[in-house]
């Protein structure tokens, strides 16, 4: 049995990883402290705020236009009006203007040109022609397999 080969003196490797051991800092020393931003509090609306974040929605502006025009989450901008008991307006399509996006998609309009036609996001038109069960076409124009 041959014990020999470039493992088995294995003094001097030892000795390396000693020095090498050497070399590293100090582990006993604490890590220095890892600057970090501090949390901030939520940015609260005042009465005046919300009241005119209220009208804005009423006179047609979107959650996300709000949010930007106020400093806050579009989430935010909803979950106030949710709590002040505001209706949201329904961005989905009607029946009648499912049938026209169809018939748009089927004269060779793209998702995202029927979308615009339309005042919706294309994903909300290939969302619709999905549940209607429209065969939808790749990004060059051919059919899906």
């Amino acid at each position: 049995m041959d014990l020999g080969g470039a493992y088995y003196n294995t003094k001097t490797q030892v000795e390396a990883l000693e020095t090498l051991l050497r070399k590293l800092p100090d582990r006993a020393a604490p890590a220095p402290p890892v600057d970090r931003p501090k949390p901030r509090r939520a940015r609260q609306l005042d009465a005046d705020q919300v009241q005119e974040l209220i009208a804005g929605y009423q006179t047609g502006a979107t959650v996300y236009e709000l949010g930007a025009r106020f400093g806050i989450e579009r989430r935010t901008v909803s979950n106030i009006l949710h709590r002040h008991g505001v209706p949201m307006r329904r961005r989905s399509l009607s029946a009648e203007q499912i049938d026209n996006a169809v018939h748009l998609y089927n004269l060779g309009w793209s998702l995202a040109r029927v979308g615009d036609h339309l005042g919706v996001n294309h994903t909300t038109v290939l969302n619709k022609l999905r549940e209607r069960g429209i065969p939808t076409r790749d990004t060059h124009g051919r059919p899906r397999s």
